[in-house]
């Protein structure tokens, strides 16, 4: 997952609710389920794809190893068909051997040997941010608090040109915390770049010195200035010399390897449908992750889930009347680029789109999902969830959710199901060096194959969709109606949705 999801409460639907009325057949739902619950490779699966490939960053041998392993899992999982479906990214990234050191000065009484002024250095633990550029080695460049990176923060930092910036941030335990570090940087990296500061370092969210990646950029350009996280501990020391009157100087070489466009691909698998097959509903996960870790909570535990659901259904010998799409998308991390780019070139069959469901956040509990902010299909949606009771899986939130691969499909107009999770160990592990298979809560990673492969039946199942495409103009409404333009203008998407750049159409 690149970013977190956001939830906003649903005000006014002004639209005439077109829904299915007519619920799906619950024993095939519960046929699906018991499947899904029996002994799988799932297992297996997870573990070749996270402790023998490992990280998954797209242009790398390891997604190209990782897109094998898919093929090579859908077909044994009894898939009709399986097939690749190749895009560019306009960057190629890796970060070289990032080194931070910072340099401090302190009194001793020039009365005693050694006294005057005395210097200690000390290692500082640190990661570049993702798709940032590379910044040759330099030393004895002057370190500034500037607090949260605020306008006013800066104002009081005085010159920061030329010097490196720390940035103060908040211990993540909440979605919210998570999703405030997202919409914080922006602003920050803005300012930084209009003071004219040499580099930006970004103070970790997690403490323990874990160390983790993410990016800022949206669509896989070279963000604007260096930047690094630094493990939280080391950043709080230099803050307090900082606040002490000590200066602090740092040495800091990001050798970051920047190439041009790299090719990379979304993952499809089908079980083609018994009546309406040109008719389909998609299960999706992304397949690419960071390499600190392994990628196995952020998305490894998921991708294994979408193979294992069409294993299951397979396994349950129900017929699905409308074609399911397994798919794994790829560039996710780098701002949602393979399913952006799936809904664009698939977008003059997304009248026939019969929903998406997606998984993106660990192993945390199943309480529900979210629907894009469509109240027209909410009693619908009731009805299909209903067998997922068992699970203890029964809330909608008619919330639209931005940071995962159904994003764009909801600007297309189609209706989403994106699984609400507890947080569980997801956050402290997230995009982390942590992030491994024995994170894995694999008895509730066996009960979200059940859900999302019965959710995904019974979508398929209904006599008719369960809601119509939106048009443009009702998906504007719904940004409205659901508080939720704000958000999209943070992140430069109001704008290319404005411009006809991104989303429905007409």
């Amino acid at each position: 997952m690149q970013i977190v999801k956001t939830l906003f409460c649903a005000c006014v639907f002004s639209f005439t609710c077109l829904a299915a009325t007519t619920p799906a057949d619950t024993s095939e739902a519960n046929q699906v389920i018991q499947a899904a619950l029996q002994p799988s490779p799932l297992e297996t699966n997870l573990h070749r794809l996270t402790d023998e490939i490992g990280g998954r960053v797209p242009g790398t041998l390891g997604m190209q190893h990782a897109v094998a392993w898919g093929v090579q899992a859908f077909t044994a999982a009894g898939a009709d068909s399986v097939h690749t479906e190749g895009f560019t990214i306009p960057n190629s990234w890796a970060e070289g051997a990032t080194e931070m050191n910072a340099t401090t000065a302190y009194q001793v009484d020039a009365s005693k040997v050694g006294g005057g002024t005395v210097l200690s250095s000390f290692r500082v633990r640190a990661v570049s941010v993702a798709w940032a550029p590379a910044l040759a080695a330099v030393k004895h460049i002057p370190i500034v608090d500037v607090g949260a990176g605020t306008a006013a923060d800066f104002t009081k930092a005085g010159d920061v040109s030329g010097k490196v910036v720390l940035i103060h941030t908040v211990v993540l335990k909440t979605w919210d915390d998570l999703f405030a570090e997202y919409t914080n940087a922006p602003p920050v990296i803005d300012l930084a770049v209009k003071r004219k500061a040499l580099a930006v370092a970004f103070l970790a969210t997690r403490e323990h010195d874990i160390l983790y990646r993410h990016t800022n950029a949206g669509a896989g350009e070279i963000d604007k200035l260096p930047m690094v996280i630094v493990a939280r501990e080391d950043g709080e020391r230099i803050a307090r010399l900082l606040a002490a009157g000590n200066i602090v100087w740092a040495d800091l070489s990001i050798p970051n390897q920047i190439g041009g466009p790299i090719k990379t691909s979304n993952l499809v698998a089908e079980i083609r449908g018994s009546e309406n097959p040109d008719e389909f509903v998609i299960l999706g996960a992304h397949l690419d992750s960071w390499e600190l870790g392994t990628g196995a909570l952020d998305n490894g535990c998921n991708a294994a889930l979408v193979v294992d659901a069409l294993r299951a259904i397979k396994a349950s010998s129900v017929k699905p009347r409308r074609t399911i799409r397994f798919i794994l998308f790829s560039g996710e991390e780098q701002g949602l680029i393979g399913s952006r780019l799936y809904a664009y070139s698939h977008r003059a069959e997304l009248d026939k789109a019969a929903g998406v469901i997606i998984y993106d956040s660990g192993t945390g509990k199943t309480t529900g999902f979210s629907i894009g902010g469509r109240k027209d299909i909410y009693y619908a949606a009731k009805d299909l969830i209903a067998p997922l009771a068992q699970f203890d899986v029964k809330e909608l939130k008619t919330t639209m959710e931005w940071g995962t691969d159904h994003f764009d499909f909801m600007l297309e107009g189609v209706p989403t199901f994106v699984a609400d999770q507890q947080e569980a160990n997801y956050l402290e592990n997230y995009h982390a060096v942590s992030d491994t298979y024995d994170k894995v809560d694999f008895p509730q990673l066996k009960k979200h194959v059940a859900e999302a492969a019965a959710l995904s039946v019974e979508l398929a199942d209904l006599p008719s969709k369960i809601g119509p495409r939106l048009t443009h103009d009702q998906v504007e409404q719904t940004m409205r109606d659901t508080n939720s333009v704000e958000m999209f203008k943070a992140f430069g998407i109001w704008d290319e949705w404005a411009s006809g750049q991104r989303g429905r159409q007409k």
